[in-house]
């Protein structure tokens, strides 16, 4: 993990040293760029993640008859449900594949911003600094690390819109659980971690919006098998 969170520092002073040669050094650009460029990389990995999410949801209907016919039945159960999922083309692992590979990756981003060497002014627009404005206290809801509140707010939102785009049955009731607690979540801890961890959460949620809703838009691009 201190390779990856290694490679992350670099690439951090990287975008860092380029606002520096624009003429306008800062810390908060140099995330929104180092974020947008992780987000392009692994771009292959979300298409992957949502094509496999959108064909399991999609056989959700057919899975829950199965699961109510043979619920005393198991063994006849789990026979029925790999040719379900043979016949679907669909492969219930594939979701879970793009998000291991990913881990490990997000994990580093998190320690690289968090634990990176900032040097000099550390602010952004209206906030006083990326890191903790002091560091001998943690941040907390009486003591966030945005004094107004803006990124948790916007770390939640862009959280339920991310959702939003991938849920199809919003009526369902792990659905709409995770859809209200999974943003209060988000937005809770984003107070709790300095900002400059907020600003990554929030733009890594936008530039993922822009790619399911292209996704989206060219069906094309998530058709086909789950492989």
């Amino acid at each position: 993990m201190d390779f990856l969170s290694g490679i992350i520092k670099n690439l951090l002073t990287i975008f860092y040293d380029l606002t520096v040669s624009a003429g306008i050094p800062s810390y908060g650009l140099a995330i929104i760029l180092l974020t947008v460029f992780i987000k392009m990389l692994l771009y292959p990995l979300t298409v992957k993640q949502v094509k496999s999410m959108k064909a399991m949801q999609e056989i959700q209907p057919k899975m829950k008859a199965l699961q109510e016919k043979y619920k005393d039945n198991k063994e006849k159960l789990s026979k029925e449900m790999a040719e379900l999922y043979k016949s679907s083309g669909v492969n219930p692992l594939a979701g879970c594949l793009p998000l291991i590979v990913q881990m490990p990756v997000l994990i580093a981003i998190f320690f690289a911003i968090k634990e990176y060497n900032y040097i000099g002014d550390t602010g952004f627009l209206w906030l006083n600094s990326l890191t903790f404005v002091d560091p001998a206290k943690e941040a907390s809801f009486t003591n966030p690390s945005d004094p107004f509140y803006i990124l948790p707010i916007l770390s939640a939102v862009t959280t339920y819109v991310q959702q939003k785009q991938t849920v199809t049955d919003v009526n369902n009731a792990q659905n709409k659980m995770m859809m209200v607690f999974m943003p209060i979540f988000i937005g809770y801890i984003t107070i709790t971690f300095p900002a400059g961890l907020g600003i990554y959460w929030v733009v890594g949620n936008l530039v993922q919006i822009a790619q399911q809703w292209w996704m989206y838009r060219k069906p094309a691009v998530i058709q086909g098998e789950a492989k």
